[in-house]
């Protein structure tokens, strides 16, 4: 894509994205009318995440050359996402520590939907057993990216074992992701009218601009306290960016397309696609897109993490359960290997979230409190996911020349 065609389409998402807040503000239960909009531009882009993330990676393996290579660039994101997520986690403890979001709440519906109960006995074996599929195709039809990602991984390594025999294939998978890039193009144009929909309908869906509000001044320091470590984490990153792989403003605007639709998909898997185009747009190496950024995409999850510690303190608050450094500790540790373990898909915060609170003992009935605004908050720490993908693929770009 141009760069002029690139600068009129991020024009057009941005007023889709303002137009969808706007109707879904005023118009309230009757924008839900246009779901299907959305739905059909989240479809479109979940429909080629499997293929993209096989090809991408495979094919990125194989343009390695040397095996070591992976090994290096692997250590390298691993290292990475670990650290940045750490970061977060850790802002996450300071803000809810300083602002104290928790205090003289009023406790609200302790209500928890099924699905999240459900996962209330997940426990770091299960984090760990989630990376072996016995069953690939199931793992496919659930969005399950990790084990997919991993057997792509394994498959692409014997792949290099073979000497000659592995060029066809490997040129079947380059030829594949570049045909799967060609058609994330296409569906970006769909982006500003999805972006719309989903948003609208989003809002509509809570009653509209009125009711709205309301949700967010029963919990409000709650969302003033994750929003403020959401920006100082998103500052940070952009300082990565700077002072390690020497981008800036520029690499920011080339990515506000992915940083947009994360927005409105909440979802980064659904904005993987996107992702990894905006990435090539602006020179990322493409070992470094197709390796990094499905990675990231599946394992980094610093707005996760951050909003992970920052509710685990606000429920303890809201409970008026002081929790001493040493839990504070058990959050900052849980957090961080449950966010590593966290899908892509909307409301994951909350499902491994169950997973911190059993850690250090509090009540699950305290995600209730969150369940209102926790849609909201989904699309900035979704945002906050994928740009820290970006910026790691660029790091590891920087740093695997070096």
């Amino acid at each position: 894509m141009s760069h002029k065609h690139a600068i009129i389409l991020l024009g057009f998402i941005i007023l889709g994205a303002v137009s969808g807040v706007l109707y879904g503000w005023y118009f309230g239960a009757q924008a839900q009318s246009i779901a299907w909009l959305g739905s059909l531009f989240l479809n479109a882009l979940k429909m080629t995440i499997i293929p993209l993330i096989i090809a991408s990676i495979i094919s990125g393996i194989g343009s390695l050359g040397d095996i070591r290579n992976l090994g290096r660039i692997g250590g390298f994101t691993v290292l990475y996402y670990t650290i940045t997520t750490g970061i977060a986690v850790f802002i996450g403890l300071l803000v809810v520590n300083w602002i104290q979001p928790g205090k003289g709440i009023q406790l609200g519906d302790p209500s928890i939907p099924e699905h999240i109960l459900a996962k209330q006995d997940t426990g770091i074996a299960d984090i760990m057993l989630s990376l072996i599929s016995p069953n690939l195709v199931q793992s496919a039809s659930n969005t399950q990216l990790l084990p997919l990602i991993v057997f792509a991984i394994l498959f692409a390594m014997a792949l290099t074992t073979l000497g000659k025999k592995s060029e066809p294939v490997f040129a079947v998978f380059e030829g594949v992701n570049e045909a799967m890039m060609k058609l994330v193009i296409w569906i970006m144009h769909l982006a500003p009218i999805g972006i719309f929909a989903l948003i609208a309908a989003r809002l509509g869906n809570a009653g509209g601009g009125e009711q709205f509000m309301a949700e967010i001044r029963a919990v409000g320091l709650h969302v003033v306290t994750v929003l403020t470590g959401l920006a100082i984490h998103f500052v940070v990153l952009f300082l990565i960016l700077v002072f390690i792989a020497n981008r800036g403003v520029d690499y920011l605007l080339g990515m506000s397309r992915a940083l947009i639709t994360a927005f409105g998909t909440a979802s980064s898997s659904a904005t993987l696609p996107m992702t990894m185009e905006c990435a090539r747009e602006n020179n990322v190496d493409p070992k470094a897109v197709k390796f990094v950024l499905p990675l990231g995409a599946t394992i980094n999850m610093d707005g996760t993490a951050l909003y992970e510690a920052a509710a685990v303190l606000f429920i303890a608050q809201a409970y008026g359960i002081d929790l001493t450094m040493g839990q504070q500790t058990i959050v900052f540790i849980t957090a961080t290997l449950a966010a590593i373990g966290a899908a892509g898909i909307p409301e994951a915060g909350l499902v491994t979230m169950v997973i911190v609170l059993s850690a250090v003992g509090l009540p699950l009935e305290g995600i209730g409190l969150l369940l209102a605004v926790d849609w909201f908050l989904d699309r900035f720490r979704t945002a906050v996911n994928v740009w820290g993908d970006s910026v790691g693929a660029t790091v590891i770009d920087r740093l695997i020349k070096q």
